[in-house]
């Protein structure tokens, strides 16, 4: 019995000591705000949370506005329009195609229709119905498929599976109208990671995206997800994937970054040890994605989301110089890894921005001091 009351009052103890130590990892105190100590964001030009971009990692100015007039208007033609102009091999079309197919199913989820309402994203489905051989609509609704299945239903069940489906009929469909295009593909491998594809039919979906796009970052991305540990795959296998990729890059490539996407997709749930951020694994993949950035063209459109990765691991090692360099250029957009997995972005962003801030100035920093 005095052993039961012994770890009865461990486990409390536990309760009350684990918030401090979670508190003391990131090496400063939080303080109120407007307290003398506290760091303002501001000071550096940061814009305040409520003024945060979550839709995009960063700025796509014709998208932005061609995503306004669409949903004031319901009107498709803008939409079709850009996708068109588009070049079909860049990485810029893939993330145009899910910004499109994002928006009308978060109207759907926000206005799913009824007797007297018309149903949100109602824009998308006139645009497939009307031009039913645009490439550009093909792809929106098959990736507005895949969302609505992760969306709105759970992996393993009937309804997931069935719009799946769905999704990999539409993929087909999308492949048929622009042969060279592999965006298709790269929805599909949502599909494949959903519907828990074979390996060998996995690798032959992949031969394809590499025959039209080797260095495709948001493929590798959408790749590296099936091979995780939680998905089909394992540590092992995705880390492989993400140095093999790294390795073969070619000048300028961002794909040097992916070993950090392998490590954030297998962080531990729970981790207590303060030297984990600046462990070998994680120290080499930050130095690479740094690498990776200072190489990549300043108008690369997948640089905004190395950037964001790289935020959130700085901060962790409380490497403080190095994360507000990053901030200065991504600060804004937060539609990227690892903010849009939490049901707040903007405030998940803006705390990790805040630390970057006060460790920078705790370390002597200032804004005199941060180049931009």
């Amino acid at each position: 019995m005095e052993i039961l009351w012994v770890l009865m009052a461990l486990a409390m103890f536990s309760l009350v000591l684990l918030p401090v130590l979670m508190r003391r990892r990131a090496g400063i105190q939080q303080v109120a705000p407007g307290d003398p100590d506290a760091a303002d964001p501001a000071n550096y030009g940061f814009l305040r949370q409520e003024e945060l971009d979550i839709r995009m990692p960063g700025p796509d100015h014709d998208l932005l506005d061609v995503l306004d007039l669409v949903q004031r208007t319901q009107d498709y033609r803008a939409a079709s329009q850009l996708l068109a102009g588009t070049e079909v091999e860049g990485e810029r079309r893939w993330q145009r195609v899910q910004a499109f197919a994002g928006a009308a199913s978060l109207e759907l989820q926000q206005r799913p229709g009824g007797v007297s309402e018309t149903p949100g994203g109602q824009w998308l489905r006139v645009w497939r119905a009307e031009k039913p051989k645009d490439a550009g609509s093909a792809a929106v609704h098959a990736e507005f498929l895949v969302q609505q299945a992760w969306r709105t239903s759970t992996p393993g069940t009937d309804e997931f599976r069935i719009i799946m489906e769905e999704a990999r009929a539409a993929c087909g469909e999308a492949a048929l109208l622009s042969p060279g295009d592999p965006v298709p593909y790269i929805i599909e491998l949502s599909v494949a990671r959903g519907l828990a594809y074979p390996q060998p039919e996995f690798e032959k979906l992949w031969l394809k995206i590499l025959d039209r796009a080797p260095s495709h970052m948001g493929a590798h991305l959408a790749a590296l997800h099936y091979w995780c540990e939680k998905w089909h795959g394992s540590r092992e296998v995705a880390y492989s994937f993400a140095e093999a990729a790294a390795a073969r890059a070619p000048q300028g490539s961002l794909l040097a970054a992916m070993p950090l996407f392998a490590v954030f997709e297998h962080l531990p749930e729970v981790n207590l040890v303060r030297s984990f951020y600046q462990s070998e694994v994680v120290t080499k993949a930050v130095h690479g994605a740094l690498f990776a950035v200072h190489a990549a063209r300043p108008d690369d459109p997948m640089l905004a989301h190395v950037r964001h990765l790289l935020v959130f691991f700085l901060v962790r090692s409380e490497r403080w110089s190095e994360a507000m360099n990053q901030l200065v250029h991504v600060d804004g957009h937060v539609g990227a890894l690892p903010w849009t997995l939490t049901a707040d972005p903007a405030a998940d962003y803006a705390i990790y921005r805040a630390l970057a801030v006060a460790g920078y100035e705790a370390n002597g920093g200032s804004p005199a001091t941060l180049s931009h």
